[in-house]
C-alpha cells in the first residue's frame, strides 16, 4: 500500500481577466487532469470544462473507476462533445483545449496528453518531463532547426499542433510506467511551464509539505506577472505508515491507496 497526497491551484494569472484552464483532482479514483482552453479560439473555457465534465461523468457512470482504456475513451468522447458544441452553439466555429491526464492503478501510471500542457515527475530528487509538447517549436527542436534552450522564447512558442476539439479524429499520446514510493508528479498548463524552467520546478517540488509548495509556486508566478492562466496539480506518493507515533501522510488530504480504488 502507498499513500497519495495532492495539492492544486488554478488562477487567471497576472494579466488575463478570465481563466480558460480547468482541472480534475480525483485521488479516490486515481485520476488527475489539467485542460487549457485555447485562447485563439472561441469559448476556450467551455472546451476545458467540457473535458473535465466528460471524464467526471464517465468516472461516475463506471462506479468511480476508470481503467486506461475507459479514460482514453472518455477523452475521445470529450473531443466529440467539444466539436458538437462548436457546431451547434457557435455556428460551426472551432473551440479547443489541450489536455494532460494521469491515471494511477496497480502501481503503474498511465499518461495521456494532447497539446502543450505537461506532466513532470520527480524521483529521488531528479526531475524529468514525461510528456512532449505538440507544438511548432517542439517540432523545430526535434528537427534541429532551433536549440531546445531557445524554444520557450521563440515567437511561435504559443502555436500548438494538437488539441481536443480541433479535428474529428483525435490522436492522444500515451506513456506508462511504474510508480515508486516517493514519486511526485506535476501536471500543469503552459502558463506554469513557460514561466518556470526545469531547475526552478525541481526546486519547488522537492520541498515539503506539498500544500505549501503549491501556494509558494502560485505566489511566485503571480509575482512574475505571468501573462497566461496558471494551473497545477502536484501528486505525491509515499509508503504507508502504520507504526506507533508515525503521523506522516495522515492529514485530511492523504488517502491510503493500492492504485485501484473500490
Amino acid at each position: 500500500m502507498m499513500n497519495v497526497q495532492t495539492s492544486a491551484f488554478s488562477h487567471g494569472g497576472g494579466v488575463r481577466e478570465y481563466n480558460e484552464d480547468a482541472f480534475l483532482d480525483l485521488p479516490k479514483s486515481g485520476i488527475w487532469l489539467v485542460a487549457d482552453g485555447m485562447g485563439g479560439y472561441q469559448a476556450g473555457d467551455v472546451a476545458s470544462q467540457l473535458i473535465c465534465d466528460t471524464v467526471t461523468g464517465e468516472q461516475q457512470r463506471h462506479g468511480g473507476i476508470l481503467d486506461r482504456l475507459a479514460l482514453e475513451r472518455a477523452l475521445l468522447l470529450a473531443n466529440r462533445r467539444i466539436r458538437q458544441y462548436g457546431e451547434e452553439t457557435l455556428s460551426g466555429h472551432t473551440l479547443g483545449s489541450t489536455v494532460v491526464a494521469l491515471l494511477v492503478e496497480h502501481y503503474r501510471y498511465h499518461l495521456f496528453w494532447a497539446g502543450d500542457s505537461r506532466c513532470y515527475r520527480v524521483r529521488r530528487g531528479e526531475i524529468a518531463q514525461l510528456s512532449t509538447d505538440h507544438s511548432q517549436v517542439a517540432e523545430m527542436v526535434a528537427q534541429g532547426v532551433i536549440a531546445a534552450e531557445d524554444a520557450e522564447c521563440h515567437p511561435l512558442a504559443h502555436v500548438i499542433t494538437r488539441a481536443l476539439g480541433v479535428d474529428d479524429n483525435l490522436e492522444l499520446d500515451y506513456q506508462t510506467g511504474a510508480v515508486e514510493p516517493g514519486d511526485r508528479f506535476m501536471l500543469c498548463s503552459d502558463g506554469v511551464s513557460k514561466e518556470l524552467n526545469l531547475e526552478e520546478l525541481r526546486g519547488f517540488l522537492i520541498r515539503e509539505p506539498i500544500e505549501e509548495v503549491s501556494q509558494a509556486m502560485m505566489h511566485s508566478l503571480l509575482i512574475k506577472k505571468c501573462n497566461d492562466n496558471i494551473t497545477c496539480i502536484i501528486v505525491k506518493f509515499s509508503e504507508d505508515c502504520y507504526s506507533p507515533g508515525c503521523s506522516a501522510g495522515r492529514d485530511d488530504h492523504t488517502i491510503p491507496v493500492n492504485f485501484r480504488f473500490t
